[in-house]
Order: C-alpha cells, then sequence, then structure tokens
C-alpha cells in the first residue's frame, strides 16, 4: 500500500527490512561528510580573508551528511527528498561558485549557466531510462551522477589551464568521483559476495570528494594561487 511520504524505500544491498538500524555501515559512514565539513571549516579559518560563499558550502556538506543519514535509517520518501535535495543545492551552488572563480562570469551569467546545467543534469536520468528500453540498468541508478562527473573535469581542466591550484584538486575528485560512482553501481550486484554491500564506500569517497571541492573553492581566493600572467583575469575578490 502506498503511504505517501511514508512509503519505505529499500534501494541498497545493506537494508534487510524496514527498521530504523537497518543499513548501519550506510548510516554511520555518514560522519565522515561531517568530517570533512570540519576539516574544511579549518582551512577555511585559516584563509587571508572571509569567504562566505565557501563557508555555505561547507555548511551544505554537513548538511548532506545529516540527509544522507536521514535516508539510510528512516529509509522513506521524505528522506529520500532530505537526502537528495542538498546534494542537488550544493552541485548548483558549487557551479555557481566555480564559475565565477574560474572563469569570472558574473553572478547573473555564473547562475543561467548553472542552472542549464542542473536542468539537463535532471533529464538525464529519463533518457539513460530510454536508452536501456527496459533492460536491467548496468548503473544501478546512478546516471544521474554523470553530469556532476563531468562538470568536475571541465572546470576541473579549466583550473589547470589557467594555473590554478584547484585545477589538480578537482580533477583529483573527478577521479576520486569516478570510482565511487563505480562502487554505488555495482552495490546491488555485490549483495551476493558482500552483504553488506559496497554503498558504505560511496559515502566514503565522496566526504573526500567534496573535501576536495571545498578545499578547491578555498584555494581559489587565496592570493597567488594562479600565475601572474593570468591572475588578473580571473581574479574574484570583491565581485
Amino acid at each position: 500500500m502506498d503511504q505517501g511520504w511514508w512509503t519505505p524505500i529499500d534501494a541498497y544491498c545493506e537494508r534487510t527490512g524496514p527498521e530504523f538500524w537497518s543499513e548501519p555501515l550506510n548510516a554511520l559512514s555518514n560522519a565522515a561528510f561531517l568530517v570533512a565539513a570540519a576539516a574544511a571549516w579549518r582551512l577555511l579559518r585559516r584563509a587571508p580573508r572571509p569567504d562566505p560563499a565557501a563557508a555555505g558550502l561547507v555548511g551544505l556538506v554537513a548538511v548532506i551528511g545529516i540527509g544522507s543519514f536521514l535516508f539510510h535509517t528512516v529509509a522513506t520518501r521524505w528522506a529520500a527528498v532530505a537526502d537528495v535535495a542538498p546534494i542537488a543545492l550544493f552541485i548548483l551552488l558549487y557551479l555557481v561558485a566555480a564559475l565565477r572563480r574560474v572563469l569570472g562570469l558574473g553572478v547573473a551569467a555564473a547562475a543561467a549557466v548553472a542552472i542549464a546545467f542542473q536542468v539537463g543534469a535532471m533529464a538525464v536520468p529519463a533518457l539513460w531510462r530510454v536508452v536501456l528500453a527496459g533492460a536491467p540498468d548496468p548503473l544501478n541508478g546512478s546516471a544521474g551522477y554523470l553530469p556532476a562527473l563531468l562538470a568536475l573535469l571541465v572546470v576541473g581542466g579549466l583550473g589547470v589551464w589557467r594555473h590554478h591550484r584547484g585545477g589538480p584538486l578537482l580533477l583529483g575528485a573527478a577521479a576520486t568521483f569516478s570510482v565511487s560512482l563505480g562502487l554505488r553501481s555495482v552495490d546491488l550486484a555485490a549483495c551476493g559476495t558482500i552483504p553488506a554491500g559496497t554503498h558504505a564506500l560511496w559515502h566514503l569517497l565522496n566526504a573526500g570528494v567534496l573535501y576536495l571541492c571545498l578545499r578547491a573553492a578555498i584555494v581559489w581566493r587565496e592570493p597567488g594561487s594562479s600565475s601572474p600572467d593570468v591572475h588578473g583575469s580571473i581574479a574574484l575578490g570583491g565581485r
């Protein structure tokens, strides 16, 4: 029976029933997001000047950990929204910040590009289902994260091209995210050999991905974060 927002969701290998503590590893591994947020906050406090945008992103990473914990304990439709909504918001706001700090775009232009990206990203799962045409999904619902991987590669590549210290950090985040996507994708398929599944590893690696993203955002505003020949075209100090 459909229970609306309270309808139970069983989407991962570790879950064996509707009980609160039916995914202990998946739930506890979300502490890694809080650790990532705390480490980034410590880095941010040592920055030479205040950075409200980065501070907001750090707070969102902590919220991501809390939302994911709720989903892997309560495991209902409303908890699923609490899980995915902070992630979508982080991607949107981070892309705005990255476009401003890497390309020097104004707020309106950066927001327009980021919103267009988010709309396109939301269409990817539906397009992927069309491609599958009813066949089993080899990505286990991970297709929606592929645009985020592409964004990391593009923005990280632009950062490297413009000699920003944040560029290699984002490419490192992209490499780590590729591995975590693979682990998320094989979770259900691995149930036979790994009863707890691989989703907890997805959390641990993604905490590392988000920390690298936060670190990149912070160093992009530090003096000397780019080579002298390009710094003037991309510095965003007062913008």
